[in-house]
């Protein structure tokens, strides 16, 4: 065994805190990677790790070992990566993060065509709506709706999307409509935590502004916001694409639609300091072809009818009408 695939596995235990899940991710045993720890100690003359039997620690010494062999890890990856591009194909391991929400159809559809027509690429995805260190992590590929000021990252658009005020009928029912941005400040918001909690974005006339609000809740998943605004718990500001197929069945209905911001993007990012491997090349692409020809959006596809939410019959047929009208705008008219 050389010396870089005992950093490398020390790195992994490093970050996972735990033996067990480092040999799950780099498909080893979990004896083979404690076998290679202890080797790196033992080559080093010191040791790593602290290990008890309920936890797992860096030392001073195994601190500095992961944060000095960034950069090594980094060049030796990026130098097998480079001589594997010249290949025909694309081949090796593909690390990708992306939000919670993406998995559940559009992204999906990307992943298994792309490993049919790659089979000798592995992908490793990562599902998290916190921003990331991506020499750090490991993560060729970072897709995020937020905006990114890293100028070590390289960042391509890959959509355009809107975000959405939308609630259940029977909230709406019995809390009525907002008809202007300010109204808002009467509702119980269920608030995405990538914003701020106190105050909602708007545009009237072409103009941008905040609207303070009452945050009845907060996550880092939209789709929790949308579970909860489907039980009529309170108005969720969320991506339009998330929400999607609740608003063309009528379970959530949105309102505000000439307020809303429209710069907002799905974004691509991967490091400067990473390697441009084939098989990354080969990723970015299929996001970009899967926007469609005319960059239409992904759009999640409709939830199973058993954990579909009904919203109650009583007085909600006013409602409802408008929940039709303005998803039928909304699909023919031009953003």
């Amino acid at each position: 065994m050389d010396g870089l695939d005992l950093i490398k596995t020390f790195r992994e235990v490093a970050f996972r805190r735990s033996f067990s899940r480092a040999a799950i991710s780099l498909g080893m045993s979990k004896a083979t990677v404690s076998r290679y720890v202890a080797e790196l100690e033992t080559r080093s003359g010191v040791r790593l790790l602290n290990r008890s039997t309920r936890s797992l620690s860096l030392t001073d010494a195994g601190q500095v070992l992961l944060e000095r062999s960034t950069e090594l890890v980094a060049m030796a990856e990026s130098t097998l990566n480079d001589l594997q591009a010249h290949g025909s194909h694309p081949q090796g391991r593909l690390r990708m993060s992306a939000p919670h929400g993406l998995i559940a159809g559009w992204l999906s559809d990307v992943i298994a065509e792309f490993i049919k027509r790659y089979p000798e690429v592995y992908v490793s995805l990562v599902f998290t709506n916190d921003n990331l260190d991506l020499i750090e992590e490991g993560i060729d590929i970072h897709l995020t709706g937020g905006r990114i000021d890293d100028m070590n990252l390289i960042v391509r658009r890959l959509v355009q999307f809107d975000m959405v005020v939308c609630a259940s009928p029977a909230y709406w029912s019995q809390r009525g409509m907002p008809q202007v941005p300010e109204d808002m400040g009467k509702h119980e918001v269920l608030s995405y935590s990538s914003m701020p909690t106190t105050h909602l974005p708007f545009e009237t006339d072409g103009k941008p502004h905040d609207v303070a609000v009452h945050s009845r809740m907060e996550a880092n998943d939209a789709v929790a916001l949308i579970e909860l605004a489907l039980r009529g718990v309170g108005v969720a500001y969320v991506p339009e694409p998330l929400a999607q197929s609740h608003l063309e069945r009528g379970a959530l209905v949105p309102v505000l639609r000439d307020h809303m911001p429209h710069e907002h993007w799905l974004y691509a990012a991967y490091s400067q300091r990473r390697h441009n491997s084939a098989a990354m090349r080969a990723m970015l692409d299929f996001l970009e072809q899967s926007m469609g020809p005319d960059g239409d959006n992904p759009v999640l596809p409709p939830l199973p009818a058993s954990t579909r939410v009904q919203p109650p019959a009583c007085a909600l047929s006013k409602v409802q009408e408008v929940a039709k009208a303005t998803a039928s705008a909304a699909r023919t008219g031009t953003r």
